[in-house]
């Protein structure tokens, strides 16, 4: 069997990316990620590509967690001599964007293992199917867990929005 990887690209590449963003919280880095698993998916050539794409994307994410924490061990050794970043565009609302998405880190931080899963997954762009693979979870537990897990995200998110509120 035939591999279509222009369909699947197209199906697949914007649910990836979704699904690296929060895990490397940085859309560029996602993008190149998700750049990386096609890379391999082309030379590996999985039979159940979907799936095998977003194992090694988690794969390729926790790397990249782990690279990022040495990097900052690194430069905190070095000290204070490094030249900083280039000024943003526009920083309030970079400043917004930066509080907005550290909010909802801290939140989904707070939220379960599986119910982070699941909503990442299905984030990702997953079926029910794919995700109860991934998730371990039976396809009829999947629309449950999933119920749960939005309404725990929205009232952790609104505690957090209240917690903001009342800092500043």
């Amino acid at each position: 069997m035939s591999i279509d990887w222009n369909e699947i690209y197209r199906g697949t590449f914007p649910g990836l990316v979704r699904f690296l963003h929060r895990k490397v919280w940085d859309p560029e880095r996602a993008r190149d990620l998700a750049q990386e698993v096609f890379v391999r998916a082309l030379r590996e050539a999985p039979r159940d590509p979907r799936a095998w794409l977003f194992q090694v994307a988690a794969n390729l994410a926790r790397d990249e967690a782990r690279t990022v924490l040495r990097r900052r061990k690194h430069l905190t050794l070095l000290g204070p001599d490094l030249p900083g970043p280039a000024p943003a565009p526009d920083p309030h609302q970079m400043v917004e964007r930066r509080e907005e998405q550290d909010r909802l880190r801290a939140v989904l931080e707070k939220m379960g293992d599986r119910d982070r899963e699941v909503l990442e997954l299905w984030d990702a762009g997953m079926d029910y199917g794919e995700i109860a693979a991934r998730a371990g979870l039976s396809v009829g537990a999947v629309g449950t867990t999933l119920a749960r897990a939005r309404k725990r995200l929205v009232a952790l998110y609104e505690m957090e929005e209240k917690a903001h509120e009342a800092r500043g």
